[in-house]
């Protein structure tokens, strides 16, 4: 059965816990199992040293982590993929001749001899795409965000553990040595009793960037239908689709929280190690933006753990940061702060400041440095794929954050408090909270069984 056939097929849950179970059953004899479509998968890497890489989505993003692939003298791109023509034909002049082009990612999962996958679509594919990948077998690195709903993050992260895939997410801040230095200084104890840390990105775009754009026919070798998916059926408008302008609609990333969240809350969750929230709060809304995108732009999450809480912060209208940081200039701006009994420690990607309070300044000294410096987030993968180690931002590791961030948009846009039930993974509470925590993909396209 195809990739394209396996999606829209209907499975009985008779069949499915038949096959889970079998498969639940060979996993613990120790037996190789099967995928989704019945054959064995295929061994990781080539016999020769190159590993064989295949590209869905080559815009904007997928091109810069394309050309970070192929700075790696062991990468061979040998397939690419994108519903816009004119994408593939310049992805393969960049890949060489040996890179065949696919408009359908079906396809190039049914046909191509890819070890890896790099998923760099807009978010509302990465959940699909990434699990049909590890059902066929393949590796997966997948640009952030990770997923759009709680069911998704399940399914995902169970995805990689059912196929044993060697998985990263391109949350590429972790790379660098700023975080380990603040998180070593988390972990330390030296700022007392951590109560409380605050994720904030604020900028401000006010009154908005995309005005007076209207909707329109697509360019000529744009599959407009493809593009979206299982999203829901919009027609064409240029914002939604150049660089990168899917971020400002809610059906394609939800809200800023999920553009940037994954970047500033990975070096929380790394410090913090906390796991999923018990629940989740949210208010906000479109107070400020006059333009044709629909994210909110003023959002305020709470998130309850046993001992603590965490806060997420965002405003599109404002661009002040807590006095961490650049003066405000419109700009991005951005901060991770952990609130302890003896002081703060406020950080961004590559600089931290401690203030303290009970002790003082001369008492402290950095601890020693015990995580080791990376070879870059692209070569950690990549060494993972030959090692079969996982590297450090892989799914599993992400799926509290993205959790998390799911769990905030559940609460954002159903005004409720969002309790999670870590033992069921899923929500309880009312049918509308339980409902949003669902995805809803158009038809033909339904989230892969796992």
């Amino acid at each position: 059965m195809s990739m394209e056939e396996r999606l829209q097929a209907e499975v009985t849950r008779r069949d499915f816990l038949k096959a889970t179970s079998a498969v639940g059953l060979a996993a613990g004899l120790g037996l190789a199992t099967r995928d989704v479509r019945g054959k064995e998968p295929e061994p990781t890497t080539s016999s020769s040293d190159k590993i064989r890489v295949g590209f869905i989505g080559v815009g904007p993003r997928g091109s810069h982590l394309m050309n970070e692939f192929l700075e790696q003298s062991d990468v061979l791109v040998t397939a690419v993929c994108d519903v816009y023509e004119p994408r593939i034909e310049e992805a393969i002049k960049r890949a060489g001749v040996q890179a065949k082009g696919y408009r359908d990612f079906r396809k190039l999962l049914d046909e191509s001899d890819c070890d890896v996958i790099v998923v760099a679509t807009p978010p509302h594919w990465h959940a699909l795409i990434s699990i049909c990948a590890m059902q066929a077998g393949k590796d997966v690195y997948c640009e952030k965000p990770m997923c759009l709903y709680p069911d998704e993050a399940v399914a995902v992260a169970s995805a990689a553990k059912k196929y044993q895939r060697v998985t990263q997410l391109g949350t590429q801040i972790h790379a660098m040595n700023n975080y380990r230095r603040v998180v070593e200084i988390v972990r330390s104890g030296v700022l007392g009793k951590i109560m409380n840390v605050r994720t904030a990105v604020t900028l401000n775009e006010s009154p908005g960037r995309f005005k007076g754009v209207e909707d329109s026919d697509p360019p000529k070798g744009l599959d407009w239908d493809l593009w979206l998916g299982p999203g829901p059926n919009k027609p064409f408008n240029k914002t939604l689709f150049e660089d990168g302008g899917h971020r400002y609609f809610k059906e394609f990333v939800m809200s800023w929280v999920n553009e940037l969240g994954p970047h500033i809350m990975d070096l929380a969750f790394w410090a913090m190690n906390p796991g999923a929230p018990s629940a989740a709060l949210a208010a906000g809304g479109r107070f400020v933006m006059e333009d044709v995108t629909d994210i909110p732009d003023t959002v305020d999450i709470l998130y309850e753990y046993p001992g603590f809480s965490m806060n997420f912060i965002h405003t599109a209208g404002n661009g002040y940061n807590f006095g961490f940081g650049a003066s405000p200039d419109r700009g991005r701006r951005l901060g991770v702060f952990f609130h302890g009994t003896n002081g703060t420690l406020a950080a961004d990607y590559s600089n931290y400041s401690i203030f303290l309070e009970g002790i003082k300044q001369e008492d402290f000294s950095p601890p020693e440095e015990t995580i080791p410096a990376s070879p870059g987030h692209v070569r950690e993968f990549l060494d993972g794929v030959k090692t079969r180690v996982q590297p450090l931002c892989n799914f599993e590791y992400h799926f509290p954050m993205t959790l998390a961030i799911a769990l905030g948009h559940v609460a954002l846009f159903s005004g409720e408090r969002v309790e999670w039930d870590a033992k069921r993974q899923r929500v309880v509470g009312s049918r509308k909270a339980r409902q949003m925590a669902q995805s809803h993909y158009r038809k033909p396209w339904s989230l892969p069984r796992v």
